[in-house]
């Protein structure tokens, strides 16, 4: 049975991708958009894959770091290895490759899973942090340009009708707070009975080594370096998007803030739950880019491109360290991912 909803899930999330694609191209002129993927200027193309490879290491570096602070230090290719391995594994299952690349460092250098499972909740908190940080950023920079994205291309007629009534926004919002209330004060209310379950106190140990990694940020040895490599890795994402632009003669005259909103919202769409973000970021790019002037053709080709030389990128990159782990351990890591992720919490 489980099965069966595993397979259901990832068809719908698959049909969700399909949709967006569909929804981004439809009404448009395919042999204009192929002309513009035929004829991009593919060397800018290569500069910014150059600049991803960097950005890869330097995330694995950082996380390599957490883990020591965590006390529970690996060797850098490991880390940077089982960090690919799981970027290869989003592509495919949506969100697995976190715990899959726990799975990895834990066969190949024995850290505890939880810990590894705490660093990464605080690489995304950081991510999430940087985020909103650049989105206040684009805010102040281009607002009104940010402004019309959002209440003509996404909210559309609904903008409207939201803000002649927005009383059921209201109530969804007090309905929302009452049912955390309401929960909060049952698990408060029956807290001593939790503690005689076996399964609540396996948890409870679960979220210390969890903590563990979350907190380990708060112990690093040389936090300005960590700071910098967080730095470098979103420099390296604006790079990205905004060098992308000189492929295409259409994108090519686009300023620094139009790199930034790309870089924003491109990454709210590879943050969906979504294989590889496909769909969700070429919607998102798609309609940027039209607020900045671009034709729709142009914008999806643009998307296209972007997304299409990354993901490349990944396969190659996560098949390589994907060859070098199994190399070094003849179990399979996929077999073993799944049964973490099916089996009781437990500590380490």
């Amino acid at each position: 049975m489980k099965t069966v909803f595993t397979v259901l899930k990832y068809a719908l999330l698959l049909s969700i991708s399909g949709a967006l694609m569909w929804y981004a191209v439809r009404g448009q002129d395919l042999s204009r958009i192929g002309h513009y993927i035929a004829t991009a200027n593919y060397f800018w193309l290569a500069v910014t894959l150059s600049l991803s490879v960097l950005g890869y290491f330097s995330r694995a570096y950082r996380w390599q770091m957490q883990l020591k602070a965590a006390q529970n230090p690996a060797p850098y290719w490991h880390v940077y290895h089982a960090s690919m391995v799981g970027n290869l594994a989003n592509l495919v299952l949506p969100r697995m490759g976190e715990v899959i690349r726990c799975s990895v460092l834990r066969r190949t250098s024995g850290v505890p899973v939880q810990v590894a499972i705490g660093t990464v909740v605080t690489e995304r908190v950081i991510d999430v942090l940087v985020l909103l940080g650049l989105l206040s950023t684009l805010l102040l920079l281009d607002f009104q340009t940010f402004w019309k994205f959002v209440t003509v291309d996404i909210l559309g007629s609904r903008y409207d009708s939201l803000a002649r009534n927005p009383l059921p926004l209201a109530i969804a919002g007090v309905v929302g707070i009452i049912l955390l209330v309401v929960t909060g004060f049952a698990l408060f209310r029956n807290l001593e009975r939790l503690r005689q379950n076996a399964f609540f106190n396996k948890a409870v140990l679960f979220v210390k080594g969890l903590l563990a990694g979350v907190f380990s940020v708060l112990k690093l040895e040389n936090k300005w370096l960590f700071l910098l490599h967080t730095l470098f890795t979103w420099v390296v994402y604006y790079l990205m998007d905004y060098l992308a632009f000189f492929c295409f003669p259409e994108t090519y005259n686009l300023d620094m803030r139009a790199g930034l909103a790309v870089l924003t919202f491109g990454a709210f769409g590879m943050a969906a739950p979504v294989a590889g973000g496909i769909g969700p970021f070429h919607v998102l790019v798609q309609g940027v880019l039209i607020v900045y002037g671009i034709s729709k053709e142009a914008g999806i080709a643009y998307a296209l491109v972007v997304h299409g030389a990354q993901t490349l990128l990944v396969v190659l990159m996560g098949g390589i360290s994907f060859i070098a782990v199994a190399a070094a351990d003849k179990g399979s890591v996929a077999a073993e991912a799944e049964a973490i992720a099916d089996e009781p919490l437990t500590s380490e």
